[in-house]
């Protein structure tokens, strides 16, 4: 995706003229089209690579801000409302495809001394449980003394709900097209009236970029005030006995996460490294040693895997939600630095509310399109 702006080039249209185009398959690209098409709108997806490949299948899969009570109020509010809508969220992308996404109220553990309090302020009036941790928890982990414990937070498998959402957008008659690259926007009188690709010319009535890292590339000259960068994480896999470790745990900017089946993710990095998803020898290591600091228990774990994906980071970890200022049609969903996931339900709620013109559940306002 090199953000070329075009004009009219003559190419074939594509069968189907979508009433939303969206660039980007992954977790905020698929959820956005199948907000769009249970409205009954026409859609059609477009990916350079597999459907949800990026950084929604590279992801721990936790659905919450880690500390929420260190983040800016909006990133907060679109976190929280996405937790909300979660759960039913999901039992109608199951129910609609029979698939399963293993999702799993684990909890999380901060093993952070000195958050209690803050905490506790943030969490009243929010619906939120935060307690001291259950002493049981010394045993798998001797630092959370003195942490918290909130055990409310859910965790989802990315490789499995990657595959739930594609299949959901799918059952709803969205057209998936993956290996499709976009070569250049077509602009007539302020308006996007499709894209190029390899394949051919693909029209639209409106569209939607949700290409994560790549979206202010995809943008070209129309990137106007947006800051969307990579930020590498990488990530271990250990695999361990099932019940080894019960609950998610945090500490000084990392975190384990426990599946259901015994494994561990162990991450992650925050390295600017611009479009490389290279794994580095230091960085397992590193992550290794913050395993088996925090639950020594992990030591009876192997080291499986170690990956890399990259997240869409944003000035304060804001996404923009928001149509063009200067053209009409033209929408950006992206920017949600590490967490895509938590908010996708409810980011695809406000873009719907936006195109289609509803009352949104949140304020959109600061979601807006950055000033240049």
């Amino acid at each position: 995706m090199n953000g070329r702006i075009a004009r009219m080039s003559g190419m074939p249209t594509a069968p189907m003229t979508p009433d939303v185009l969206i660039l980007g398959a992954g977790v905020s690209g698929l959820a956005t089209a199948w907000a769009l098409a249970a409205r009954g709108l026409k859609v059609c997806v477009l990916d350079r690579g597999p459907a949800a490949r990026e950084s929604t299948w590279a992801g721990a899969g936790i659905l919450s801000l880690l500390l929420p009570w260190h983040y800016p109020a909006p990133v907060d509010a679109l976190a929280a409302r996405g937790r909300r809508l979660w759960p039913q969220w999901l039992e109608q992308l199951q129910a609609l495809t029979g698939l399963d996404a293993e999702y799993l109220v684990s909890g999380l553990l901060v093993a952070d001394a000195g958050e209690l309090a803050a905490a506790r302020a943030w969490g009243e009036g929010r619906g939120w449980r935060v307690e001291a941790p259950p002493p049981e928890f010394a045993h798998a982990c001797p630092l959370a003394e003195g942490g918290i414990w909130l055990p409310e937070v859910a965790q989802v498998r990315n490789p499995r709900l990657a595959r739930l959402l594609e299949s959901a957008a799918r059952a709803l008659g969205v057209r998936v097209l993956p290996h499709t690259a976009v070569t250049g926007l077509e602009l007539k009188q302020g308006r996007l009236t499709g894209v190029e690709t390899a394949g051919g010319r693909i029209a639209c009535g409106q569209a939607v970029i949700c290409a994560g890292a790549w979206s202010r590339g995809l943008l070209g000259t129309l990137k106007r005030g947006v800051d969307i960068r990579p930020v590498r994480g990488q990530i271990l896999l250990l695999k361990g006995r099932p019940g080894l470790l019960a609950s998610i745990v945090y500490r000084g900017g990392r975190y384990l996460v426990p599946r259901a089946d015994g494994r561990v993710l162990v991450g992650s990095t925050l390295e600017e490294a611009g479009f490389d998803k290279s794994v580095t020898a230091e960085a397992g290591e590193a992550l290794l040693a913050f395993a088996l600091e925090t639950c020594p228990e992990l030591r009876q774990a192997t080291v499986e895997r170690q990956w890399a994906g990259l997240r869409p980071g944003s000035p304060g970890g804001l996404p923009t939600i928001a149509r063009h200022p200067e053209v009409e049609n033209l929408y950006l969903n992206a920017g949600h630095f590490r967490y895509g996931l938590t908010m996708a339900p409810a980011a695809a709620e406000l873009m719907v509310a936006l195109i289609l013109g509803g009352t949104p559940a949140l304020d959109p306002a600061p979601y807006a399109w950055p000033e240049r």
